[in-house]
Protein backbone atom coordinates (compact mmCIF):
# COMPACT_ATOMS: atom_id res chain seq x y z
CA UNK A 1 0.00 0.00 0.00
CA UNK A 2 2.88 2.28 0.76
CA UNK A 3 4.23 2.16 -2.78
CA UNK A 4 1.19 2.82 -4.61
CA UNK A 5 0.44 5.53 -2.11
CA UNK A 6 3.89 6.96 -2.81
CA UNK A 7 3.78 6.64 -6.64
CA UNK A 8 0.28 8.68 -6.66
CA UNK A 9 2.25 11.20 -5.03
CA UNK A 10 5.01 11.44 -7.42
CA UNK A 11 2.38 11.38 -10.44
CA UNK A 12 1.32 14.93 -8.95
CA UNK A 13 4.07 16.51 -8.14
CA UNK A 14 5.66 16.05 -11.94
CA UNK A 15 1.98 16.51 -13.12
CA UNK A 16 1.83 20.39 -11.55
CA UNK A 17 5.54 20.75 -12.46
CA UNK A 18 4.50 19.97 -16.10
CA UNK A 19 1.70 22.26 -15.53
CA UNK A 20 4.18 25.31 -14.29
CA UNK A 21 7.02 24.26 -17.35
CA UNK A 22 4.21 24.85 -19.86
CA UNK A 23 3.18 28.14 -17.98
CA UNK A 24 6.49 29.56 -18.18
CA UNK A 25 6.94 28.32 -21.50
CA UNK A 26 3.71 29.96 -23.04
CA UNK A 27 4.72 33.25 -21.32
CA UNK A 28 7.98 33.37 -22.76
CA UNK A 29 6.55 32.96 -26.28
CA UNK A 30 4.12 35.67 -25.43
CA UNK A 31 6.87 37.65 -24.36
CA UNK A 32 8.89 37.24 -27.14
CA UNK A 33 5.85 37.96 -29.46
CA UNK A 34 5.06 41.02 -28.04
CA UNK A 35 8.28 42.13 -27.78
CA UNK A 36 8.63 41.87 -31.54
CA UNK A 37 5.30 43.77 -32.17
CA UNK A 38 6.67 46.62 -29.78
CA UNK A 39 9.53 46.65 -31.63
CA UNK A 40 7.47 46.79 -35.45
CA UNK A 41 5.50 49.36 -34.01
CA UNK A 42 8.18 51.87 -32.68
CA UNK A 43 11.07 51.15 -35.14
CA UNK A 44 9.83 49.53 -38.63
CA UNK A 45 6.37 51.22 -38.80
CA UNK A 46 7.81 55.80 -38.37
CA UNK A 47 10.42 54.57 -41.13
CA UNK A 48 7.20 54.62 -43.70
CA UNK A 49 5.68 57.76 -42.94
Amino acid sequence: MDEQRNVEVREKKTNSSLVASTFIKYAAYLLIFFGIIWFLINYILPMFN
